[in-house]
């Protein structure tokens, strides 16, 4: 039996998210009935991250044990052949030891929000972005999302079928910057609750459209309220980015 370390790069419009679901088609679904053509096994695929409905990938990192013999560059091959027409990549396939857990493994994760802010309608973006007309501040929703960054009890900004038995996480990194009609916010932590990112942008763009103050945002993370929430950004505007683990540091 061979661990093999899959890169896997995804549009997630099409899919219920990463993980099996039982109401609709999911990206961990599609691999693992691909992998079951390629090598006539059962496989299971497991995944550092675990995204919803229409969030995106740049490089999710996952694993899977195979019986057959095969190596590296003949299962990516292989898998990228029955994955078409599905919006999904291997991009990168090597094999690891067989105590190397894609999930458990992991010690850091990256995301990335893309925001359009024009008023044109999005052509090659759309379902890739989220369009925001208003102009946006993004120095001002960069300084207040400093009031993230650290060691919170997030309960503000989780969604409540959040399963985590603990709301408490450290956030290592909360940018905002503009690239031309773009603001992007990139997150970095060893790991997120549900929907923690997508509802932490939510409030910045608030912040960006002048809806709300700046430390607002720190006064919703101290009520430990969703009901404080100011809002929760759409899914398809979110990228799993990259996924760290000890050796790759």
């Amino acid at each position: 039996m061979t661990r093999f370390a899959l890169t896997l790069e995804f549009d997630g419009t099409p899919f219920q998210g990463l993980q099996r679901q039982a109401h609709g088609p999911s990206v961990q679904q599609a691999v693992e009935e691909a992998a079951e053509r390629v090598t006539g096994e059962k496989v299971t695929l497991h995944s550092a991250g675990r995204t919803d409905t229409g969030v995106h990938a740049l490089a999710m990192r996952s694993h899977c044990d195979i019986a057959k013999e095969i190596d590296a560059f003949r299962l990516s091959e292989a898998l990228n052949a029955h994955l078409r027409p599905d919006p999904i990549a291997v991009i990168g396939c090597e094999e690891v030891p067989g105590d190397w857990h894609a999930r458990f493994s992991c010690i850091g994760r990256a995301y990335e929000y893309r925001i359009a802010n024009r008023r044109a309608p999005l052509t090659l973006e759309a379902n890739r972005a989220w369009q925001v007309p208003q102009a946006l501040d993004h120095q001002a929703m960069h300084r207040a999302a400093q009031a993230l960054v650290g060691r919170h009890d997030f309960t503000t900004f989780r969604s409540a079928h959040c399963q985590a038995k603990d709301p408490v996480r450290t956030l290592d990194r909360l940018e905002v910057s503009r690239e031309s009609e773009h603001v992007v916010i990139r997150a970095e932590a060893r790991s997120f609750l549900h929907h923690q990112v997508r509802s932490m942008v939510g409030c910045l763009a608030l912040v960006g459209m002048g809806r709300w103050r700046e430390a607002q945002v720190g006064a919703a993370l101290a009520a430990h309220d969703r009901q404080e929430l100011g809002l929760n950004a759409p899914p398809h505007g979110l990228y799993f980015v990259r996924a760290v683990y000890p050796d790759e540091k």
